[in-house]
């Protein structure tokens, strides 16, 4: 069985996992995990990178490594899971395959699980990139930097607009176990997921999961949170939202939600977690 490079935080309490976005954002999850430790025991699995040897990922070989994973480090536990942005699409696509395996479930910042919402994200990024002549200036260099490379242009025009997934961000610290992103990883997973939309595996299989959902959303995050909001609640009508004012993507660091996200969050798990289940 291959196993997943997790992290291990706090030793008291129900066991959570939390799980990172991107895809192949490894290590993003970090802050969310420390900030539970006190409570929990965490989980943080690095979702597996890309091998030139085996076949591209998929999103049903990410849900069969979070499959491993529980039944090797949950003795027999539903843990609840936190997926932040595509982690958060991750965690229900688990959800939906393993609904006897899931606890409660958190959506942190959730990815968008059809085109229409893809398009208002990108309408808004557009918007945002509008109003930063700046930015849109270097943005409309890329073509002619990276014009032999476009997964190299996809990840320098990423690094150009992240601050625009943020309201008021904190610092934080450098991760050193953080390795170059793999954009390989990234494009594979993606890809699928888009896949398994476009021939309507999702969202429809959604209406599978039983589990509690929350699901914490910025009001001034790119992603559209009440669209996404109302398509997951025709699948998943037990679905709880909550929208945190002046946050953006990463509640965990933004300076006006931070503390409101940690205490939603565990107010929620603490009455959602049944010991034993």
């Amino acid at each position: 069985m291959d196993r997943l490079k997790t992290r291990e935080y706090g030793a008291a309490g129900p066991t959570v996992l939390v799980i990172h976005g991107g895809p192949a954002a490894a290590g993003n999850a970090a802050p969310i995990a420390r900030g539970l430790a006190g409570s929990y025991h965490v989980l943080e699995p690095w979702q597996r990178g890309s091998d030139a040897s085996t076949a591209p990922l998929t999103v049903a070989r990410h849900v069969a490594d979070l499959r491993d994973l529980i039944l090797s480090r949950c003795a027999g536990q539903r843990p609840a899971l936190i997926g932040e942005s595509w982690g958060a699409m991750l965690v229900l696509a688990f959800a939906a395959a393993h609904p006897d395996l899931a606890g409660p479930l958190v959506l942190v910042g959730c990815g968008t699980w059809d085109a229409e919402s893809r398009a208002k994200l990108q309408e808004t990024l557009e918007q945002r990139i509008g109003d930063d002549p700046p930015l849109r200036s270097a943005i409309d260099q890329l073509a002619a930097e990276y014009f032999d490379d476009e997964r190299l242009r996809t990840i320098r025009r990423y690094e150009l607009i992240r601050r625009l997934y943020d309201f008021s961000p904190m610092q934080e610290e450098a991760d050193p176990a953080i390795g170059p992103f793999d954009a390989k990883a990234h494009e594979e997973t993606w890809n699928d997921m888009l896949r398994l939309q476009r021939q309507g595996q999702y969202p429809a299989a959604l209406s599978a999961i039983r589990s509690p959902v929350l699901m914490l959303h910025g009001s001034y995050d790119p992603h559209p949170g009440p669209c996404t909001r109302d398509l997951l609640r025709s699948y998943i009508p037990q679905l709880e939202y909550h929208e945190l004012p002046r946050c953006g993507h990463s509640p965990w660091r933004e300076r006006f939600a931070r503390d409101d996200f940690f205490q939603i969050m565990s107010r929620w798990l603490t009455e959602n977690i049944c010991p034993g289940r």
